[in-house]
């Protein structure tokens, strides 16, 4: 098979190259045009200015606004990403049981927090804990306790996938070595589901940290909110540096979270052999009729 084919597509022929070299360089111009255009307007409104800038450069606006606003939103996320896969570990393999009273119930719960939307399950825990528990600071609480409820009902579907993504003839196999049920979950089915599910877990991690975000709405002290309700009241005409630094730092979270999670990747397939097909969050299954039926 030629270098440039694979499974999919066969290797591009000369016109076929030519167009896709055309078609790149028609695209690389409109952009180079839109970032012109975005430049030369905020050039206008003197948004290139150097003194709405220099406060950017002060050790000082990191060490008081910025590390303090960074290390709110890696808490918050933190948090949310161990409470999210402990609760999603929990009902993903609850959904996979056999007994119907152990099933249904998790589908349920899974469903339903997976339904609503992420905004009003922090609303509801932010305005439900004063009164229940009495005046106080929710908003971390009611920020964790939404990205786990919303993503770890994601995160259980996952899992879900993934342990049914390995074929069946593992579990046989297992089965026919004298394995019982536990045995195969633990011994055969998860350490490949795992491998097949790294890319869609952490695609949703990702997901997870920027959520982190409309912790905002209800003042939660976080990146966003240093760097538009607290930096520009302090630094006049800095509210769109403020947004350019906030928004270049979430991408550089971001893009080290993936790099880990490919580094993981690669070193789980070295380590072990999955027989499973990666799971991408499109793969995630609907509501289950059946539980884990190879088990």
């Amino acid at each position: 098979m030629n270098g440039g084919a694979s499974l999919l597509f066969d290797a591009p022929g000369p016109r076929a190259r030519l167009r896709n070299h055309l078609l790149t360089a028609v695209a690389l111009v409109a952009l180079l045009a839109i970032a012109w255009f975005v430049y030369s307007k905020f050039d206008e409104k003197g948004q290139w200015r150097a003194e709405i800038w220099e406060p950017f450069l002060r050790p000082t606006t990191w060490t008081n606004f910025i590390v303090p606003g960074l290390i709110g939103t890696l808490k918050a996320a933190a948090l949310g990403a161990v409470f999210a896969l402990f609760f999603g570990a929990i009902f993903g393999l609850a959904r996979l049981s056999d007994h119907r009273w152990v099933r249904i119930p998790a589908g349920v719960v899974v469903e339903v927090f997976r339904a609503i939307p992420l905004l009003l399950l922090i609303f509801f825990v932010f305005y439900l804990l004063p009164s229940v528990l009495g005046g106080g600071d929710y908003t971390l609480i009611a920020v964790v306790a939404g990205l786990t409820l919303y993503n770890g009902s994601v995160l259980a579907e996952i899992i879900r996938a993934g342990v049914l993504a390995v074929p069946r003839g593992q579990s046989e196999a297992a089965y026919a070595i004298g394995l019982r049920k536990t045995g195969v979950l633990w011994r055969i089915l998860l350490p490949q589901a795992v491998t097949a599910m790294m890319p869609a877990i952490v695609s949703q991690l990702v997901v997870l940290l920027k959520d982190t975000a409309l912790g905002y709405i209800i003042a939660y002290v976080d990146l966003l909110n240093f760097g538009f309700k607290i930096i520009p009241p302090n630094f006049p005409g800095s509210l769109i540096p403020a947004a350019i630094v906030i928004g270049i730092i979430y991408i550089g979270l971001n893009m080290l979270l993936s790099a880990l999670a490919t580094w993981l990747e690669r070193r789980s397939r070295r380590s072990r052999k999955s027989a499973a097909r990666p799971i991408g969050l499109s793969a995630v299954p609907g509501p289950a009729g059946a539980g884990m039926g190879q088990l």
